[in-house]
């Protein structure tokens, strides 16, 4: 792992989905929808998706009890150049967390941010998903 992960929790899910030749962008749509279904059996509310400011996104806002989560979910048809979490680069966490400071501003949110990651490896023989809770923080 790189360090700027910091992995206090992992959760696999293995689904069968048959693939088609998707586009880059079809299979990171196919990978927020699963990230989103994968939340919310885990109880997590979720607040937005594709959330956007100036030329940042946050793909999923959720809510607990507890913290407000930003989710930033990668999806890749391999690992074989590195996992998908890989792909969130420092550079990639402070727009986010640019992001995340207006999102929680605008909606006048008083919880505790969270960020975390949703890394999908997705192909025709299976889908995993790992969630790394925690996975990196403001600065």
């Amino acid at each position: 792992m790189n360090s700027f992960v910091q992995t206090n929790f992992f959760c696999n899910l293995v689904f069968v989905i048959k693939s088609t030749n998707m586009t880059h962008v079809e299979l990171g749509n196919l990978g927020e929808e699963l990230a989103v279904q994968f939340l919310r059996k885990q109880n997590i509310h979720i607040r937005d998706c594709n959330f956007k400011f100036k030329k940042g996104e946050i793909d999923i806002v959720g809510e607990t009890d507890e913290h407000i989560i930003v989710y930033e979910v990668k999806t890749r048809e391999t690992a074989e150049i590195g996992e998908p979490y890989k792909a969130v680069t420092r550079s990639k966490q402070k727009q986010i967390i640019k992001v995340a400071d207006y999102y929680v501003k605008q909606m006048n949110l008083q919880k505790n941010v969270r960020f975390d990651i949703i890394s999908i490896v997705h192909n025709s023989y299976r889908t995993k998903i790992e969630h790394i809770e925690d996975a990196f923080f403001p600065m």
